[in-house]
Formats: structure tokens, sequence, C-alpha cells
């Protein structure tokens, strides 16, 4: 089976992992702290916040931030769909923007249209709160744009870069460009801690708090054991942090072979009718995950077609997922087909192909060849 991803973990990996477990230290300890380290110095932040995977960072940072009952946040519409839950979580409520039919990001010409309309209308206006783009499969959002945009309303950006640890624009890394932002070590991005995410800032105060909201409220500054606010048990494991470190010395090494193997179905899809992943001249694509465009002839067979790929020993899958048409967000919103259709294109058309550090070249050969072998009889 050629698998739609496979984690590089080494040797060197297993070993860190088995002297955690043999120290008997297994909870926020030295490794939690030498990670944070290192991830900071990595993407240029002053502090990086280590949890138990994105989803809580990303809450944390919505809380850090005081969004709370009523508040609107403006966010991309195709994500994982926690990108829009966390919102919830916090009592607010998700303003979905359409994204770029290219990059797959959040348009930043929709975004200006939102907050022009709800600026418009008082009660709407001091209800917003907080600006969440994500940098959908590596490549990041235009922030440039974005961050300009917010700037005019004074609303603060949050970054869900899940899954664009080392991606940048100008050399300028994600998780550097809003007030925070928020990566994932799950098994599907370019290094793992098998769950496990980080929150990254460079402002003290918000790290101080985003420290004590992860573990119960404790004041993490007070000389003794004290509680200031309710808190959560967010705390990333020992474990979890020695594998980081190791997996951290990899990063650039696995993010050059994803952009090799990248390039090799770049290649493999010219001339043809499949739509590979767009790359910016001033951006630098980490390539989490290598997602197409199906032809519109054969985007509603798509299923047929994971499971025909499955039957030939590849594994596929969908891109994302158009959060607003989800019987939760729909039903509660009245979201429906046509709102936001660009994400609804894209939702109906992507599809993720295999691709991780080690896949060999005549296997993305055969990837490619399924796929449009496929595509001739029924386009």
């Amino acid at each position: 089976m050629i698998r739609l991803t496979v984690p590089s973990i080494e040797e060197d990996d297993l070993q860190a992992v088995r002297e955690v477990i043999a120290s008997g230290y297994l909870v926020q300890g030295r490794h939690v702290e030498i990670f944070e380290q290192a991830v900071a110095n990595y993407v240029g932040a002053n502090y990086a916040i280590a949890v138990s995977n994105c989803t809580a960072a990303l809450h944390l940072a919505l809380l850090a931030i005081n969004v709370q009952q009523g508040d609107l946040v403006l966010v991309s519409a195709y994500s994982w769909i926690a990108t829009a839950n966390v919102i919830e979580l916090c009592g607010a409520q998700p303003v979905f923007i359409d994204i770029e039919r290219d990059t797959f990001n959040m348009d930043p010409d929709a975004l200006q249209n939102t907050l022009s309309n709800l600026m418009s209308v008082p009660a709407l206006a001091k209800r917003v709160k907080a600006i969440l783009p994500v940098h959908t499969f590596g490549l990041m959002a235009d922030l440039t744009k974005i961050i300009n945009i917010a700037s005019t309303y004074n609303l603060p950006v949050i970054e869900d870069a899940a899954c664009a640890l080392g991606a940048d624009i100008n050399e300028k890394k994600a998780g550097t460009w809003g007030v925070m932002g928020c990566f994932s070590f799950h098994p599907r991005k370019a290094i793992t801690t098998g769950e496990g995410g980080i929150i990254t800032t460079n402002d003290s105060a918000i790290a101080r708090r985003l420290r004590s909201l992860r573990n119960h409220g404790i004041d993490t500054e007070s000389k003794e054991v004290d509680f200031i606010e309710p808190g959560f048990n967010y705390r990333m494991t020992e474990f979890q942090a020695a594998l980081g470190g190791t997996q951290m010395n990899k990063l650039e090494r696995i993010i050059r072979a994803r952009q090799t193997g990248a390039k090799r179905y770049n290649e493999l899809l010219k001339n043809t009718a499949i739509k590979p992943p767009v790359s910016l001249k001033e951006q630098r694509h980490v390539y989490q995950s290598y997602i197409v465009l199906l032809p519109e002839q054969i985007a509603n067979l798509r299923d047929k077609l994971i499971n025909q790929l499955k039957n030939e020993g590849i594994e596929t899958t969908i891109g994302t997922y158009h959060m607003p048409l989800s019987k939760y967000y729909s039903t509660r919103y009245g979201y429906k087909l046509g709102d936001l259709p660009i994400a609804e294109e894209v939702r109906r058309r992507s599809l993720a192909l295999p691709l991780y550090e080690t896949i060999k070249q005549e296997e993305q050969t055969k990837v490619i060849n399924h796929l449009l072998t496929f595509n001739d009889k029924y386009v």
C-alpha cells in the first residue's frame, strides 16, 4: 500500500521516548521546555507554549484574547472542523469567509467585504473580535493583505498554522505574523509528536496567560501554587516533547523531501486535466498535503476514484471540509449551498495524494498513472 502519509520516525526518536519513559518523569518537564525553545527559535518567536494538540492551541489562543459569549470571529470556510469548533467552544460565533480557488486560503477581498458589511451595523461591529486565517495544506494565507485589513479595524489575527511549520512569506515564518500562531504535530504533519500542538507569540503577557490556561489556571510565575482563573489540562507530555525535539532536527530535511516529491507530481501532471497545487514566488510551500483539483466531469465520482485507487494499493482522501455546510453549522446558522461558492467547489473537486519524506519516484508515477487512467475513462 502506498500510504497517504508515513511519519519519519527513526531510531533517535524511539530512543528519546524510551529514555523519558525509563526516567519516570512523564509530564511537563525539561523536554517540554527544550522543545518549546527549539520551535520558538526556529520560527523566530519570543515564546512557544506546548499543548496537547492544535485544537487546544487554537482554543487557548482565542481565550487568551478574551473571545467570549456573543463575539464574532472571522474564519476561513475551508478547514478541518476544529478551526470553527474552538470558536463555538468560547461561546462565540464563526463568520465564514470564502477562499481563493488557487491557494485554498482565505480570500482577502471576501474578508474586506464581510468586514465592511459587519462594521456598517453598530450592533454587529462591537461584536467582531478577531480574524482566524488558515495556512491550508502548508501554503500561507496572504497575511500581508489580511493583517493590513485587520489593522484598519484594530483586530487581532491568530494564525491557524497547523499545517505550516516552516512555511514563510518573504522569509518571515508562519506563526510570527499574527498575535499568535498555532501549530499541529499530528502524524499527517511534517514532524509529529503523535498528537501535540504549540502556540507561538511575541507577547509576554499572552504567553504567561497561555501557560496558566493550559495547566488548570495555575499562576506559573508565582512562588507559591495558586489558581488565578479556571484553566484546562492541555499539557504536553514529556515523551511527546522528547519526540518533538528529535523530530525538529529533521524538519528541514523532511520539508525538502516533500518539496521534491511535490515537484515530481507537478511534472507528472503537466498538460493534464488534473490541476496541481499552486506555488507562489514569494512563499515557501511546505506541502503538508499535496492537493489536486479534479476536473468537474469527475468531481462527482471522487468517492469511486478513492475506492478504485485503494484497490490498486494507493491511499488517498478528500482535501478537507467546507465547514459551514456541516450539519451543525448549516443547521445553527443557516448556511446553504451557494453561500460560499469557491470553498464549495474546492471541497467537491479536491483530492489528497500520497506524500511523505520517503515516497519513491516509481510510487508517485504509479499514483498519477492510475489517476489519469480513471480521468481518461470518464472525461
